[in-house]
């Protein structure tokens, strides 16, 4: 063992930081996710490959050899949905970035959910933040329009033909309305779930986008983001996880910028 670390070069010693900072990542993105038990299946197939070797079971060696020598074209199509957004994930900036969504941007979403969740009228905002949304926003209506909630409202009116869409607000403006979205393959989402709530999950499982969802059915507001759910039961609480991702986050510094602050400091 001694021998071992005295030989070990510096190189090294960043070398196993960097893949043991890798796994994390990659535990932490698929975790909760259908790509744990995939994962564990494949796992599951190599050691049948092993064994299948040892007792000399040769049609079972064969057919798994067979199988795994095609592993990572295999793990390409299988987890293409976690790979694509762990490199979302890679290719954001570490270092802080201000929103291009302001406290009165967000009154005025606020005040148009509000509005349709106690009329009864089903509505889908999507606010864009760093991964950029240019193939949904091409798929509805461009309309590049103030961000007032009148027109957040008219929208999604049932008599609107861009009301079955989703709304995304981009630099403070409604960009584009009646965009289509990827549905969830989450087969863990609830039932009392409808289309809305599928395509919000959907999104937010390849973007970092959040996500307003009104149920005109049960009248209820939910907040999208990160592949999770979270219904409000009022407008302070849905005022309150706004400000929280939007607002109070700007003014709270990353560990990057903490970093580089001190070394400037020092």
């Amino acid at each position: 063992m001694l021998d071992i670390l005295s030989s070990m070069r510096w190189q090294d010693i960043i070398d196993i930081l960097i893949v043991s900072y890798i796994i994390y990542r990659i535990i932490l993105l698929i975790r909760g996710t259908r790509a744990v038990q995939m994962l564990l299946g494949i796992v599951v197939i190599t050691g049948m490959y092993f064994v299948s070797g040892r007792l000399d079971l040769l049609t079972l060696h064969w057919l798994l050899k067979t199988f795994l020598s095609s592993i990572l074209l295999i793990i390409i199509i299988v987890f293409q949905a976690d790979i694509r957004r762990a490199l979302t994930q890679v290719g954001k900036t570490p270092f802080h970035k201000t929103h291009d969504v302001a406290l009165h941007d967000l009154n005025e979403i606020i005040s148009a959910a509000i509005y349709m969740a106690r009329r009864r009228i089903g509505a889908l905002i999507i606010i864009e933040r760093e991964t950029g949304l240019r193939n949904y926003i091409e798929s509805g209506f461009h309309l590049d329009a103030r961000l007032i909630h009148e027109l957040l409202i008219s929208i999604f009116l049932p008599s609107s033909p861009m009301h079955d869409g989703g709304v995304i607000i981009h630099k403070g403006r409604i960009h584009s309305a009646g965009c289509l979205l990827p549905l969830s393959s989450n087969p863990n989402i609830s039932k009392r779930y409808g289309t809305r709530h599928r395509a919000a999950l959907g999104l937010s499982e390849e973007t970092d986008a959040v996500i307003i969802v009104v149920s005109e059915e049960t009248q209820e507001i939910s907040l999208v983001r990160q592949g999770k759910i979270t219904t409000l039961s009022d407008e302070e609480a849905l005022t309150r996880r706004l400000q929280e991702i939007f607002i109070n986050q700007e003014r709270t510094s990353t560990p990057w910028k903490s970093w580089l602050d001190s070394i400037k400091g020092d």
